[in-house]
């Protein structure tokens, strides 16, 4: 697949078949393109908490926030959910803040999934201190940007944005997802 085509399909992607579950291998894999993409000095401060058991699943589900545009959507219900997550962690003990390196992980990761066949949401509206007691996660590891993971049960569908400029993602009728994207010549300042 070419990077624009790999691009133009690495959507958000809120719902899942949730039943389809796949091996730890896999997200192992989705890691290691993280590990080998770029970091801020080559400190590589970051680790990764992967779940694919249903039992750690429910506990990393009640910690997020899925679609702040979509008001009276709370989340994918039972069936929809993500079989898999991917929690990024910044190691304080390496570095104590963390630049851009967990933007480009979780592009890596979402690029990689979706070349398997499967899609993601990054999401960073999380309750991390329910999470960090949830998990057990040592206090020098900050929860910057937790992955959810699987088969999409959804169609996204790009669109330019309007002339009214309104760039909130909406939901048709048919559950179709919209996303409106600026126009190339708004973001290039000549």
């Amino acid at each position: 697949m070419e990077l624009r085509d790999l691009i133009l399909k690495n959507r958000s992607c809120r719902r899942f078949m949730q039943k389809i579950q796949f091996e730890r291998e896999t997200l192992k894999q989705l890691v290691d393109l993280a590990r080998l993409s770029a970091s801020a000095g080559n400190l590589q401060p970051l680790k990764y908490i992967l779940s694919n058991a249903p039992p750690e699943n429910s506990l990393i589900f009640p910690c997020l926030v899925w679609a702040a545009y979509l008001n009276d959507w709370p989340g994918p219900e039972e069936g929809e959910r993500p079989p898999a997550y991917i929690i990024i962690l910044g190691d304080q003990n390496i570095r104590p803040s963390f630049d851009c390196d967990h933007g480009i992980a979780a592009q890596s990761i979402l690029l990689g999934a979706r070349e398997m066949g499967l899609a993601g949401c990054i999401i960073g509206s999380i309750d991390r201190e329910k999470l960090g007691q949830e998990l057990k996660i040592p206090s020098h590891l900050e929860i910057l940007l937790v992955i959810a993971l699987g088969k999409p049960k959804e169609n996204v569908v790009l669109e330019e944005v309007g002339p009214a400029g309104e760039i909130k993602y909406w939901r048709d009728a048919e559950g179709r997802h919209h996303v409106p994207k600026r126009a190339l010549e708004e973001i290039i300042i000549d």
